[in-house]
């Protein structure tokens, strides 16, 4: 995981996907620092999008910066397992897509990959409370997962503030993540609340100059 304190993980679901590897060895040149996958099974969210095997052609391809897997996926674990051997740095998932939340977190750690939580609008911060101390990330969705483009929820800032809470007082390194509706508008509120990683889709790969865009987005960050 990166020391930096501020990363930006532009979200390849935005991307165009007939020059994948072109588009995201140009986002990272531009200065982005990770690449965020968007899975989903038309199961646990109405869509379909990437396997692991687009993990590893991107592999294959020569991108070697921290891949970010957000799983939105029932059940997780043999589909994590299959991102962590594409090549994934990080797997997170939702905690109701597993029955046992504290053995698919430790099954992703134990093939040397890092975990994470994820959290939509509507759902209690509960579990976070037993597995702080376990995993290396936690991503609260600004949005409902299932699209990209949605607008930021606005109540997602207040559940940002109380995990910010709990990990400074957890003392553990732990990165807070935020995910949907994330622009140069929404990304200053979300850092403000706490957040530290910010992923963003439409609001990088729909514009013509992705260092431009990065840059108003850093400066943005409070």
């Amino acid at each position: 995981m990166s020391d930096q304190k501020h990363i930006i993980a532009p979200s390849i679901l935005a991307s165009d996907f007939a020059r994948l590897g072109d588009e995201v060895r140009n986002v990272l040149d531009a200065g982005a620092d990770w690449v965020h996958f968007d899975v989903m099974d038309n199961h646990y969210v109405p869509n379909l999008t990437i396997g692991p095997m687009v993990c590893k052609a991107l592999r294959d391809f020569g991108i070697k910066e921290f891949i970010d897997v957000h799983l939105m996926i029932d059940p997780v674990d043999e589909l994590a397992q299959s991102f962590i051997e594409a090549g994934a740095d990080l797997v997170s998932f939702h905690p109701e897509a597993s029955k046992h939340i504290h053995r698919s977190i430790h099954a992703i750690k134990d093939k040397g990959c890092k975990a994470g939580l994820v959290f939509n609008p509507a759902t209690s911060l509960s579990p976070l409370e037993s597995v702080l101390d376990d995993i290396d990330l936690v991503l609260i969705m600004s949005v409902n997962p299932g699209f990209g483009g949605q607008s930021f929820i606005n109540s997602s800032l207040d559940k940002i503030t109380h995990v910010r809470k709990m990990i400074d007082e957890s003392g553990k390194d732990i990165r807070l993540e935020v995910d949907g509706g994330i622009n140069k508008e929404t990304i200053g509120l979300a850092s403000k609340a706490g957040a530290d990683t910010f992923v963003a889709g439409s609001a990088i790969f729909n514009t013509e100059n992705y260092e431009q865009t990065i840059s108003e987005l850093r400066s943005k960050i409070v």
